[in-house]
């Protein structure tokens, strides 16, 4: 017989209590999460996190004092290991991308139904990458728009990186920077580039002499 599953141990974050509340009554419904403790804004997420030991941080975006984008640079650069989903009302581009170069690994809207919540919360505490569909679509936009800019010493040298095979994990190791910064240097990748997958980032990057063969 199989062990059971872990549970998943959740901090809420977000300024309103109703909207903390409701979503502890919800997230009561599933059998393998757990609420281990509430913040309202993000210096609280940022202490809470370091005593509850969550799996899993819902994070929301606008609040006072602290806001969401800044508790997660803080939560990487204290080395907690929690994942943090973002959990908000807004899917602009000055909410999603800073939220997602910061280092978020999910990021949904406060109107998903129960189950899509479920789902997005099990994957983030795997590490997999979880968004909303107006949130992918936004993204693929950017990705999709050819920016004439040209590409930051950084954004180069994970381009070298992948162009010698390695994975974004391999990348961020070698960098000395998360996952979720090599995707975020990904997106701005394809997107001056104008392409829309790393295959074509590399060849792309070859023909414009961006990179070269022995690089």
């Amino acid at each position: 017989m199989s062990a059971p599953a872990a549970t998943i141990r959740v901090l809420l974050v977000d300024d309103h209590p109703v909207v903390r509340d409701g979503l502890r009554g919800m997230l009561s419904g599933a059998a393998d999460i757990e609420v281990v403790g509430e913040a309202s804004d993000g210096a609280e997420a940022v202490d809470r996190a370091a005593v509850d030991r969550p799996d899993v941080v819902l994070m929301d975006l606008r609040m006072p004092n602290v806001d969401g984008v800044t508790a997660i640079r803080r939560l990487r650069e204290r080395g907690l290991p929690c994942r943090v989903l973002v959990l908000t009302t807004y899917d602009t581009d000055q909410d999603v991308l800073p939220a997602i170069e910061a280092g978020a690994t999910g990021y949904l809207l406060k109107d998903a139904p129960r189950e899509d919540l479920f789902r997005a919360v099990r994957s983030a505490a795997r590490g997999e990458a979880v968004l909303a569909p107006s949130v992918a679509t936004r993204l693929m936009g950017r990705v999709r728009t050819p920016v004439a800019e040209p590409l930051s010493q950084r954004e180069l040298e994970v381009l070298s990186l992948i162009a010698a095979g390695s994975t974004n994990r391999d990348a961020a190791s070698r960098l000395f920077i998360s996952e979720a910064t090599v995707k975020t240097h990904l997106l701005h990748i394809y997107a001056k580039l104008g392409v829309n997958d790393r295959a074509a980032a590399v060849a792309a990057a070859f023909h414009r002499g961006l990179l070269r063969p022995d690089t």
